[in-house]
């Protein structure tokens, strides 16, 4: 890391990016922590729990330090020798690099680690650690990128939850011919083209293809061609007006039940529900060849973790071990629909009920896209496709900017 600074120099400097000053010092008798907590969403909550925690343990104050650009704060400040007390990061391909570099607390000797469900250490671990067996972030919240469907129409038009491919096909054909619409599509906003990409690039690949990727042993359009495929095939039974329609416009369409299937995660369902659908919501993971083959694809929403040598590791991992209670970790899952993390809870959210024996099976894999570097324009690339339905065009753009990528690296 770089030289330390004036830290007071560095806290008049960076104010406007940073929202706050790193110095958080102990002059009322009680150790302060700094804590930076990346969703905006949840800062209400996390205040209420640094209410709860500063009550059972009067010795510590927490602030917590939210900022809008939660990437490129936390890297300026690492720049800066200057990482907080605790963190939250959302475990992606960013956290997986500052993993790898050796940025995080190592917590595979804490007791609280063996709490969380395997499969999710598991989604964690792949992104990056930052040595063998090391455990980098502890996984608080989980998300569920499956297919979301309204249940009153699969009963309605006596549509079974598809368990294959084909029958995911079949039954966007029975709705079709029925006149409903198989697929709300929101490709206005280029992001949401990667939940189902996620799904597709998560479990067609062989799953050593990062690796071989990141070797130079393969390529998108070796690897990505039954992904390509697919991912066109979904997109055909979406509605006609897909291309002008956002991620609120879905929402509120899935909740009006003006379509039976809604490709996005879990994360849509809080959103979906202020609409006030008047039906029954379900998740399913999205089919492969054969039940077996199927993975639910899921992410770590919400990871936390410490700097590589904390001042204050006492007092943070205090702090730690409180949010990482099953009380904590139910309650903030239930409000933020999301799938607890630890061995033994289950989702509050019915809409999530049937994906509890998904987990259990350890039938879960990561996203795709926490494995591609920000700097890789992947959203606008899987919406061009989405548009001009090019293949070629849409691997070779792939192999282009990870080529590109991969040459500023070395």
């Amino acid at each position: 890391m770089a030289r330390r600074i004036n830290r007071a120099v560095a806290c008049l400097v960076t104010v406007a990016l940073l929202g706050g000053c790193g110095v958080f010092g102990d002059d009322d008798g009680r150790t302060s922590l700094d804590f930076f907590q990346f969703k905006p969403e949840a800062i209400q909550t996390f205040d209420k729990l640094i209410a709860d925690f500063e009550r059972l343990h009067p010795d510590i104050h927490v602030v917590q330090n939210h900022v809008p650009d939660a990437d490129t704060a936390i890297r300026t400040r690492l720049v800066r020798d200057d990482i907080p007390d605790v963190l939250t990061l959302n475990a992606n391909a960013s956290f997986g690099e500052l993993a790898r570099a050796g940025v995080f607390y190592d917590f595979s000797g804490e007791a609280v680690t063996g709490t969380v469900t395997p499969a999710i250490l598991d989604i964690i671990n792949a992104l990056g650690t930052g040595g063998p067996g090391e455990v980098n972030g502890l996984p608080f919240a989980n998300n569920a990128n499956g297919v979301i469907y309204n249940k009153d129409l699969f009963a309605r038009y006596d549509v079974r939850v598809p368990t294959t491919w084909p029958e995911l096909i079949t039954a966007a054909e029975t709705f079709k011919a029925a006149g409903v619409t198989p697929f709300y599509a929101t490709l206005k906003d280029s992001w949401t083209a990667l939940p189902s990409f996620n799904v597709l690039a998560a479990n067609l690949p062989p799953d050593d293809f990062w690796e071989r990727l990141r070797a130079g042993d393969t390529s998108f359009a070796a690897g990505y061609g039954t992904v390509a495929e697919r991912f066109q095939q979904l997109f055909s039974y979406a509605q006609q007006d897909k291309l002008s329609r956002g991620y609120n416009d879905g929402n509120q369409a899935f909740a009006e039940g003006k379509t039976a299937m809604y490709l996005q995660g879990s994360w849509a369902i809080p959103t979906i529900r202020t609409f006030k659908p008047a039906f029954d919501i379900g998740v399913f993971p999205m089919p492969m060849d054969s039940a077996g083959d199927t993975r639910l694809v899921s992410g770590v929403d919400v990871a936390i973790t410490l700097g590589r040598d904390p001042a204050k590791k006492d007092a943070a991992m205090t702090f730690v071990n409180y949010l990482m209670q099953p009380s904590v970790v139910e309650a903030y899952a239930a409000e933020q629909s999301a799938v607890p993390t630890l061995k033994g809870l289950e989702p509050a959210d019915d809409a999530l009920k049937d994906l509890v024996p998904v987990f259990a099976a350890g039938q879960v894999t990561g996203f795709a896209d926490h494995q591609v570097p920000p700097a890789i324009p992947l959203p606008q690339i899987c919406q061009q496709f989405l548009i001009d339905g090019n293949r070629a065009a849409f691997l070779a753009s792939l192999d282009d900017e990870w080529d590109k990528f991969a040459r500023r690296r070395n």
